[in-house]
């Protein structure tokens, strides 16, 4: 496995441009998301995760929103998935979640990425819907 690391940082920090690079590729440019729907007014207050390669490039990114109990905006440069980056990014949240305090994690997954979180025990919870032209599923993960 390539060597990764993950680091937790903000929309205010230095590498917001890394960020900011790493979800256009993911979601503007490969998945067609409209800007207007990409950015939003979630992104100043929220935990972002940034996971970066051995020579410090970003290739990997996620997004904590703690007051609404939800992670999002998880994407990975197509050249890394399947490497153990995305899975990562999901146990940090998880992870920074649970020290906070929370007793569970929303997210609204792309249908192609079911498998992926219930493999973290994800489990859905609703009916398939359209979300930025793109069919999603809500689904939870709780814990005592």
């Amino acid at each position: 496995m390539t060597a990764f690391s993950i680091e937790q940082t903000t929309w205010q920090s230095p590498r917001q441009p890394m960020l900011k690079v790493l979800r256009e590729q993911v979601f503007i440019v490969e998945q067609s998301v409209p800007e207007y729907i990409e950015w939003d007014e979630y992104d100043d207050t929220a935990i972002h995760l940034l996971a970066f390669d051995a020579h410090q490039q970003a290739i990997g990114c996620a997004r904590i929103l703690l007051a609404r109990g939800r992670v999002g905006r998880m994407g990975v440069l197509k050249a890394w998935r399947g490497q153990g980056v995305g899975y990562a990014l999901l146990m940090q949240a998880i992870a920074i979640c649970k020290a906070q305090g929370l007793k569970q994690l929303q997210l609204s997954s792309q249908t192609h990425a079911i498998k992926f979180y219930e493999k973290a025990g994800f489990v859905v919870t609703s009916d398939a819907y359209i979300d930025a032209n793109i069919w999603h599923v809500d689904m939870v993960l709780k814990w005592a």
